[in-house]
């Protein structure tokens, strides 16, 4: 690597993916770029003759990187519980360019975002390396600086967590799914009929004041009275995807990953008879999502 200028051309070979790994890391476009950024600034400040995997390099020093960016976040949201404060996580920052970052979100998938962004940063780090970029744990291992075995238990837990388990309370996950997506698919394409054929003609809404109408609690009776009321305030809805919510197939709206809100449903044969619209950070931050299989 004999001139900055080849340096910098093998490094913008790599930077789509290092940016793929931090955004995935981070859930973030504008600090996956920061990471990508630093670690541009330390290969210019590291002896690039002795580098024979640029590559390989890179991606250990983002993913660093990137987990020292979590670990200062998580350490910013234990403080900001201990001080009694709202965690943030629900109101995601600006974005320089939010077109931009829907679309690496859809591409990611939103589920896989709201889940990576629950897992602590070492079973982030693994499961994303390990999970998502095939790397192998002996790489991993360094990087957090555990033995690879205890990198591949981190990639396991993490695993288990975006997967979920259905609760054996409920009626059979397919259901669920089906029932959901119906709705889904109808809201999406804002077909009056098609979501009223997918509610219970008895249809009971609940919605919690975060989530109401100036800032209210109420509730809404009837599948026809609510679904007009559904259609005209979809707005957002590209960012609605089905997950598991506590175990139950349900919908979240996750601008870039970050639940603002959760609905559940209750399904009585092949119809929605009742939902649960939860907007309450606190009620959000309690809840266990997971990617609902398909």
């Amino acid at each position: 690597m004999a001139s900055n200028d080849f340096l910098a051309q093998q490094f913008e070979q790599n930077r789509g993916h290092l940016r793929g790994v931090a955004y995935r890391m981070l859930g973030s476009l504008n600090e996956a770029d920061d990471a990508v950024q630093e670690s541009w600034l330390r290969l210019t400040r590291s002896d690039s003759s002795s580098i024979e995997n640029l590559g390989g390099w890179l991606t250990t020093v983002v993913s660093r990187v990137c987990l020292d960016m979590l670990r200062s976040r998580q350490s910013r949201r234990e403080d900001a519980l201990e001080e009694g404060a709202p965690e943030p996580a629900a109101t995601p920052k600006p974005k320089m360019d939010p077109e931009q970052e829907a679309l690496l979100a859809d591409s990611v998938g939103i589920a896989l975002l709201v889940v990576l962004d629950r897992l602590n940063p070492a079973e982030r780090l693994a499961f994303v390396l390990h999970d998502l970029f095939d790397l192998p744990f002996d790489e991993i291992a360094p990087i957090l600086g555990r033995t690879s075995a205890a990198a591949r238990q981190l990639a396991s837990r993490a695993r288990r967590e975006v997967r979920g388990a259905p609760a054996p309370s409920h009626p059979s996950l397919s259901r669920q799914r089906t029932a959901v997506q119906s709705f889904l698919n109808a809201l999406r394409a804002r077909d009056m009929e098609g979501l009223v054929a997918v509610l219970h003609p008895d249809l009971l809404v609940h919605v919690d004041a975060a989530a109401g109408a100036g800032g209210k609690a109420g509730e809404v009776h009837g599948a026809r009275n609510w679904a007009g009321q559904a259609i005209t305030y979809a707005r957002g809805v590209r960012f609605v995807e089905p997950m598991l919510i506590d175990g139950a197939a349900g919908l979240v709206l996750a601008p870039h990953g970050k639940v603002v809100r959760a609905l559940r449903f209750v399904v009585v044969g092949d119809k929605i008879a009742e939902i649960e619209i939860i907007g309450d950070p606190n009620r959000l931050r309690e809840m266990h999502f997971a990617v609902l299989p398909g």
